[in-house]
């Protein structure tokens, strides 16, 4: 189970990162902005996706140039805000250097997951860990909404042995506190961790599992949501319930969850609806770019692939037998092909 690093911690809107610029600019004062709920500090920054290229490039050129005017005129938000928008566009390496002038937390934290996952720099996850524990250790109140994700991050660490020893109870008591006993504003990839951790162990611990599964899914995981389904589906830590089983497959199929449209499509199959897996699973092999996927979806590679071998394989079965669709001895044939391509990617992990 190789996981992926938690996203910088942000309040939820719609807001753009290029109209925060602009909305900083035109202030009276401009400064750091910080809302407080339940006692936590919020940065008030709002980073989504760009649109349209050929506007962006005009956007992107004035805000860089907003941006230059607050750093001159001594502002540390429009210092960070700098280096996120690289960040937010890719352009690590010029994010990197923002950020390496920066001493805010959040530029910190960024650091973290750069050198960690060799983003803009050549890996170096003993760096990124060190960055992590600086945050976690931090007694600065600014400090405070980040430990959540900062916790997760280097709980993932532990679990991976990278940056560190690997121990498996020292990321399991790292994650637990990132979940905060399954609070919506803690870390929801450490909840959906621990399902995974407490499933994979030896022995297992299918109920922790389903608890851990069950809290992340409610706060909007899309990768537990698939696999909720799966446990309510064959009675993994919960009494066996088709009807919510089915639920939480299709609800996280329409969300882009390709885990779950395999065990759809074998659910189709195996239950003699092959006209609906054949159909099904075309549609779900249309777009087989693994990467992309986790990008859009933020699901684990590894599942996305295993996703893929399932539909590939019942989708060459029902062109072989013909079976809920046209015979077909050659398609099936690059359909298998497609099944083996994936197993090198299964095996890897």
């Amino acid at each position: 189970m190789k996981l992926s690093s938690e996203l910088l911690p942000r309040a939820h809107s719609s807001e753009t990162i290029l109209q925060t610029i602009s909305d900083l600019h035109n202030s009276d004062s401009i400064g750091l902005k910080w809302l407080t709920d339940s006692g936590k500090i919020i940065l008030f920054v709002f980073l989504t996706t760009l649109a349209c290229a050929s506007s962006c490039t005009t956007a992107l050129v004035d805000s860089h140039l907003q941006l230059e005017k607050q750093i001159k005129a001594g502002d540390p938000l429009a210092s960070f805000l700098k280096g996120q928008l690289y960040f937010e566009e890719g352009w690590y390496d010029e994010a990197l250097l923002q950020f390496e002038q920066n001493t805010d937390f959040q530029s910190i934290y960024q650091l973290g997951v750069m050198y960690y996952d060799g983003l803009g720099t050549p890996a170096d996850p003993k760096k990124g860990v060190g960055y992590m524990e600086e945050i976690i250790n931090s007694t600065c109140p600014k400090a405070r909404h980040l430990k959540f994700a900062a916790a997760y991050n280097l709980g993932r660490a532990y679990y991976e042995g990278c940056g560190t020893e690997i121990s498996e109870k020292e990321a399991e008591r790292l994650w637990l506190i990132a979940a905060d006993h399954g609070n919506p504003k803690a870390s929801v990839k450490a909840q959906s961790a621990l399902g995974m951790l407490y499933s994979a162990r030896h022995p297992k611990d299918l109920k922790k599992a389903f608890f851990w599964h069950s809290e992340a899914c409610g706060n909007g995981s899309l990768e537990s949501q698939g696999i909720l389904g799966l446990m309510y589906l064959y009675g993994h830590g919960i009494h066996q319930n088709l009807k919510a089983a089915l639920e939480c497959l299709n609800q996280a199929s329409d969300r882009g969850n390709v885990y779950a449209k395999g065990h759809l499509v074998e659910y189709y199959y195996r239950r003699k609806f092959f006209t609906k897996a054949a159909e099904f699973a075309k549609r779900t092999t249309e777009n087989d770019d693994v990467e992309n996927i986790a990008k859009a979806t933020d699901c684990i590679p590894f599942y996305i692939a295993r996703g893929l071998a399932m539909t590939s394989f019942y989708l060459a079965r029902c062109l072989q037998l013909g079976l809920g669709t046209q015979q077909d001895l050659e398609a099936a044939k690059k359909y298998y092909s497609k099944v083996s391509l994936w197993e090198p990617e299964l095996s890897g992990f």
